[in-house]
């Protein structure tokens, strides 16, 4: 067809917008950077004048940013329907990280080099990003009319929860969006573009803080050692999850729901110190079939029980204690049905264009799919990539970009109402 032709010969033209898009830092300001404002206005000033049936800016304001707010470019593309595909991918990037481990270039000046594209959001976000711009341009190119309203998103705060992004649309623009809409969300994948994400679980961040009772590491007797009660505490959750939640749920890898430990502190600083507080960060993973605050009480119970095994009062006052916050919570929502549209059409567009069997998958982590979801629209998340985000020398390749414009040009011409 003559759209792929196109975007064949807009090959140069993508890898050049993608650098572009490099050398603009866009790190989210909750990681100390300026935010989303200059890489917005450069891709503002590139796609006005394309033909899209309309653009909107909408801003999230933001003092900590850049010009005080965090942009969402909306880009329209109006279609046989007035039912929307959107595209949604993000602006903001993570930090660079350790700069000594880039050894292909540094973070924000971008290289080409043996087919990939180096530099802090090549792959995370930018190659599915430009993906969809120049699926859009073969089409407005072509003068081909889409099914749907095709709707290119280009939000900010993907990287930190979405409040300045997809959250602030729907919180503030609720009109936007119609339970008759479909969702793409390119920004999870495997290197063949076989894995198609349908489901996620529910991930539950928590910050424990165990208190006990500071003493002489020579006379624990005389105390209440929250180390050794946090000990007893993470081997009492590891028995919850074996008794209580171990369902079994094989769209995802691993199957199971998971708590892990991984950050510890302390009030301690010297040897021979029991300290008075133990703290330990969580990292919940729950499957969808598992309540989020059936989990929360569990954990409370299980508290309980181990602290009695602990228990001294001191002045009065029993021990040990435990204080439990959120540091994150994203209870997931319903799954995409395998039969949804986005879904079906996605899977015959791998089938017909790349000769692969699509599989759909669940997925521990959280992507702004889930905003859709919860909505009541169904929502793919799928993109051909080699899973290099956020690492040092980011890449994205060439035939990977050019190849996932195709696909999306395939879902706006063919995804039916």
């Amino acid at each position: 067809m003559s759209v792929y032709r196109r975007i064949d010969s807009l090959r140069d033209y993508a890898v050049n917008l993608l650098m572009e898009l490099i050398r603009r830092p866009a790190v989210n300001p909750d990681y100390g950077g300026e935010g989303e404002y200059e890489k917005a206005m450069y891709l503002y000033n590139v796609i006005k004048d394309w033909g899209f049936d309309d653009i909107k800016i909408i801003n999230a304001p933001d003092p900590r940013a850049k010009g005080g707010v965090r942009p969402n470019i909306l880009a329209y593309i109006k279609g046989y329907s007035n039912k929307k595909l959107w595209i949604l991918t993000h602006l903001d990037v993570v930090p660079p990280g350790d700069l000594g481990a880039w050894t292909v270039t540094k973070p924000f000046e971008p290289v080409v080099k043996d087919g990939k594209v180096y530099g802090r959001g090549a792959e995370d976000n930018g190659q599915a990003m430009v993906s969809s711009l120049i699926a859009a341009k073969a089409l407005l190119d072509e003068g081909l009319k889409p099914s749907r309203t095709v709707v290119l998103a280009f939000v900010s705060d993907e990287e930190a929860g979405s409040k300045y992004g997809i959250g602030y649309l729907i919180e503030k623009h609720p009109e936007l969006f119609s339970k008759e809409d479909e969702a793409l969300v390119p920004d999870y994948g495997s290197s063949d573009g076989s894995v198609i994400e349908v489901a996620e679980k529910s991930i539950l961040w928590l910050r424990l803080r165990i208190k006990g009772v500071q003493v002489h590491a020579s006379t624990p007797h005389k105390g209440v050692n929250p180390h050794r009660v946090a000990a007893d505490y993470i081997m009492a959750i590891d028995r919850l999850l074996k008794e209580k939640y171990s369902g079994r749920n094989n769209l995802f890898d691993p199957p199971t729901t998971t708590c892990e430990p991984t950050i510890v502190r302390n009030t301690s600083t010297s040897p021979n110190i029991i300290p008075g507080e133990h703290e330990v960060v969580m990292d919940c993973r729950l499957l969808p079939e598992h309540s989020v605050d059936e989990f929360l009480e569990d954990l409370k119970k299980v508290f309980n029980e181990i602290a009695s095994k602990h228990e001294k009062n001191v002045e009065g006052i029993r021990y040990p204690q435990l204080s439990i916050e959120i540091i994150q919570r994203s209870d997931a929502p319903p799954a995409t049905p395998v039969e949804a549209p986005i879904v079906q059409t996605l899977m015959k567009a791998l089938q017909e264009l790349r000769g692969v069997k699509p599989r759909v998958v669940g997925i521990g982590g959280g992507t702004v799919a889930a905003f859709f979801r919860r909505l009541g629209i169904p929502a793919a998340v799928w993109s051909t990539i080699d899973d290099v985000a956020h690492q040092p020398n980011e890449y994205a390749k060439i035939d990977n970009m050019v190849n996932d414009a195709k696909v999306m040009a395939y879902l706006m011409l063919n995804l039916k109402p």
